[in-house]
């Protein structure tokens, strides 16, 4: 995006990508119906941003999610708004999405340098380096250098980094005196220690229509089990306040409401009309549980599930668990951290480094899945941009 605005006001762009192809984490995303955007007021969105810094504010409303859908229909993808807010492609995919796009970049004459990892900058004289002489790796191990008046890097977070984005960027940075947010998994599951016989039969299946609550906040969706704990949108939506929970405490506890729609009331009453020859797992059906929530239920008593209707009602909308570590980084959806706001300047140029500017997961901000994530990677490219364009157009 960075590289489209940059070359529509007559720059001469160069892109450098250390993959064989671009765009991969864009098509990784397209997996789920390419989640582009959402659809709500952007004083509403802000709110959904960690850091809703003066700069990444006017990233937003300099490139909004208006903006966003009508570049998209410019590019033969017209957008539609899911039933929660949610903006996606037509086409529901991301590939003819960037095939349009890799078209356009092509007609303003973008060059893409695929197998090219970036390594910094050449050293100065003096020991400091000269931002306009970067340093890249080719694919057959060969270095080369590439002078350019003004850089942007978009080097991505540390997620899925088979795609592209490994966060080796940071100590790049950091040993020029730049302060990193250390990179943290965002997104993402949670690590749990099933037992065999659990995880063999409801692995890979959904807890459909359940709520989970962290401290304060409930969140309802569909968690799914894996081999290695849980994930699913419940789960994604709270992995800041689980992270922060483990990183203050040890430990954050889950509550699963596994019936959502009724209270405990409700719950108690429905219980106590059972037939007394039910078994247990009748009886659980029967007031709508899923054989994967009973499961659960089993799991997290040690298979000690009370049948008293007062005990049990309770317990089914409020069961607990302890987690102490979240999925690895590589399986996380996003990532947080990455340059602090306080080493860029308001268009997100690294102040000690001047006519270097940032764009996308590597600066230090966080969002829930929803669009919100593309956008700002979007908005930040154009803002990054034109502000590069301005330092360009500086009198020497």
């Amino acid at each position: 995006m960075a590289a489209e605005v940059l070359a529509k006001a007559g720059l001469a762009v160069t892109v450098y990508e250390h993959k064989r192809s671009v765009g991969r984490k864009l098509l990784l995303a397209g997996r789920g119906g390419l989640n582009i955007t959402h659809s709500e007021p952007i004083d509403a969105m802000l709110g959904r941003y960690s850091e809703a810094t003066p700069s990444l504010a006017a990233a937003l409303r300099g490139f909004t999610p208006h903006d966003l859908r009508a570049w998209c229909a410019e590019l033969g993808e017209p957008t539609f708004v899911g039933s929660t807010g949610r903006v996606f492609p037509a086409s529901f995919r991301a590939t003819p999405l960037l095939r349009a796009w890799l078209a356009r970049l092509e007609d303003l004459n973008v060059a893409i340098r695929v197998g090219h990892r970036w390594h910094g900058w050449a050293k100065r004289p003096d020991g400091g380096v000269d931002t306009q002489r970067l340093t890249f790796e080719r694919s057959g191990g060969t270095m080369i250098e590439a002078v350019s008046d003004v850089t942007i890097l978009a080097l991505g977070g540390a997620s899925w980094p088979r795609v592209g984005s490994d966060g080796r960027w940071v100590d790049t940075l950091a040993q020029l005196g730049v302060q990193v947010a250390t990179l943290r998994a965002a997104n993402c599951g949670v690590l749990l220690a099933w037992s065999a016989n659990f995880v063999g039969q409801f692995g890979g299946v959904p807890l459909k229509n359940i709520a989970v609550t962290v401290g304060d906040v409930r969140v309802r969706g569909d968690a799914v089990v894996t081999t290695a704990g849980l994930e699913g949108g419940p789960i994604y939506a709270q992995s800041q306040p689980i992270r922060d929970s483990i990183d203050r405490l040890g430990s954050c506890t889950l509550r699963f409401d596994l019936q959502p729609d009724l209270t405990v009331g409700q719950l108690e009453e429905r219980l106590a009309r059972g037939r007394p020859n039910d078994s247990l797992s009748a009886m659980l059906q029967r007031i709508g549980l899923s054989k994967a929530s009973i499961a659960l239920l089993r799991e997290l008593t040690s298979n000690q599930v009370p049948r008293d209707s007062k005990t049990l009602a309770p317990l089914i909308k409020s069961l607990s668990i302890e987690v102490r570590s979240l999925m690895p980084i590589d399986r996380a959806i996003s990532t947080a951290g990455g340059v602090a706001f306080s080493e860029l300047d308001d268009v997100l140029m690294i102040k000690r480094l001047p006519g270097v500017f940032v764009a996308g997961e590597m600066v230090d901000w966080e969002a829930p899945t929803g669009g919100y994530l593309l956008q700002a990677s979007f908005s930040t490219a154009v803002l990054a941009a034109r502000g590069a364009i301005d330092f360009v157009a500086r009198p020497e």
